[in-house]
């Protein structure tokens, strides 16, 4: 199946569309994952803080529990020192698979495991010289001077730890609110280009709609103007079939007429047969150029060349024409050329031919002589029809050979306008040409060009 161009348009914006929403999706997706893994990691980094303050507190409690031990020999204070002392080891197994991903924080955990361990060798020192001797000062208080040294370096590397952690969460808030502000940018770039691409996408459907409309409107007019050129065609085959029957008896009584008065009568007395039997020719002419040019409109005008005697053709449409000339115009006849024959379609010749002859003598009303020449060659056959009557304006030349067209100099000399239409309709189903040369007043010369193609 070949797509059209509009086709692929549309096929490829939805590709778009969907690779965009995919897009889309996808950035979504990752927006949420990080939201979701930087509240895990605030929560997380609360939770280290919160084991690291427990830490401390469990150590300050347990200092508490061995001076009151050591001031007041106060067994209670001495049990409340071991409770809190167990207390420690969870807090650093946890502080522990809190941080398993940071290595910096691993180390200083093992350091504080060391220095806590350290503080509680001391205490039990501590614990253990008071239990022997309760009187001795001196140790005890190197062994206090060794304890808050250790205290503070562990309360240094705590701060440190706490530090580097909200220093790291800060990072990862900032770095991942400036990953979701990029994404969020994306995502509404990529929204902004789907709609734009759906948006031209309905413009292509509805265009492609409003096109189908107005082929299925043109397609449906076509069929009523063809309809209505049929009817046309079949009322002019009609008219011209009823009113060819009368016109030819006129004409044929006119001629018989003629030729029985002819010897008996002048020709002065023989002017009213004249006139019926030129009228009965005009208006089958008539006739016959309206049917021409409903055939040619209804597609149903054929050339069906064959091979003519050019010569007594012409000669023969000379003696028809001159019954139109009333007497007042001398028709010469004039061949030029090698050739005799020629493939043309008779009919057709026959109403060029005819109607520029008519038109010669119609619109030479002070008489004057026409001129029909013939030129045959192998490949081109030219005629050209010339008279000395009223001429054609400049302007007129232009839409000469459309139906109704008449020069505005023609005054009261009848006629319909329809002559030149069809010797252009006939003319182009020879695929011949047609030139026209005339001033006002001083004659017109038409020339006719058709090709010898067939043969």
């Amino acid at each position: 199946m070949k797509w059209s161009l509009e086709g692929k348009w549309i096929a490829t914006g939805f590709g778009l569309v969907m690779t965009l929403m995919g897009g889309i999706s996808f950035i979504s997706y990752q927006n949420a994952t990080r939201l979701a893994e930087s509240a895990s990691q605030v929560r997380q980094t609360h939770e280290v803080l919160e084991t690291l303050l427990g830490i401390l507190s469990a150590l300050n409690e347990s200092e508490a529990g061995r001076r009151g031990y050591i001031l007041f020999n106060d067994r209670s204070e001495l049990e409340r020192y071991n409770r809190t002392v167990q207390l420690i080891d969870p807090k650093l197994s946890r502080l522990q698979a809190l941080i398993t991903q940071d290595k910096a924080q691993q180390q200083q955990l093992e350091a504080l495991r060391k220095l806590i361990a350290q503080r509680l060798d001391l205490a039990q020192q501590s614990i253990r010289l008071h239990q022997k001797d309760a009187t001795v000062r001196s140790t005890q208080t190197a062994l206090m001077v060794a304890s808050t040294r250790n205290r503070q370096t562990i309360q240094s590397l705590v701060d440190a730890m706490q530090q580097q952690e909200q220093q790291a969460l800060e990072r990862s808030v900032s770095q991942s609110q400036a990953n979701i502000k990029l994404r969020m940018l994306l995502e509404f770039l990529g929204t902004f280009l789907t709609f734009l691409i759906l948006s031209s996408i309905f413009a292509l459907l509805y265009r492609q709609m409003v096109k189908r409309q107005q082929a299925e409107v043109l397609q449906q007019k076509m069929v009523q103007e063809k309809e209505l050129s049929d009817l046309k065609l079949q009322f002019f085959s009609m008219v011209s079939h009823e009113f060819r029957t009368p016109l030819s008896s006129i004409v044929g009584s006119a001629q018989i007429l003629d030729e029985t008065l002819y010897p008996l009568v002048g020709k002065q007395k023989l002017k009213s047969l004249y006139r019926i039997r030129s009228a009965a020719q005009v208006m089958t002419q008539l006739l016959s150029d309206i049917l021409t040019l409903a055939r040619a409109d209804a597609g149903k005008l054929e050339c069906n060349p064959t091979l003519v005697e050019m010569q007594a053709f012409c000669l023969n449409l000379l003696d028809d024409m001159q019954p139109l000339s009333k007497l007042e115009h001398s028709m010469q006849f004039d061949i030029q050329g090698a050739c005799t024959y020629a493939y043309v379609d008779e009919k057709l010749l026959y109403s060029i031919l005819s109607n520029l002859l008519s038109n010669a003598i119609k619109y030479s009303p002070n008489g004057g002589t026409i001129d029909l020449t013939l030129n045959c060659e192998p490949k081109l056959l030219t005629f050209q029809v010339k008279d000395e009557g009223i001429g054609i304006p400049t302007e007129t030349q232009k839409n000469l050979y459309e139906p109704f067209r008449r020069g505005r100099n023609v005054g009261g000399i009848l006629g319909t306008g329809l002559g030149l239409a069809v010797v252009k309709k006939c003319l182009d189903l020879h695929h011949g040409d047609i030139a026209v040369e005339s001033q006002v007043d001083g004659g017109t010369t038409f020339t006719v060009k058709i090709p010898q193609e067939i043969g």
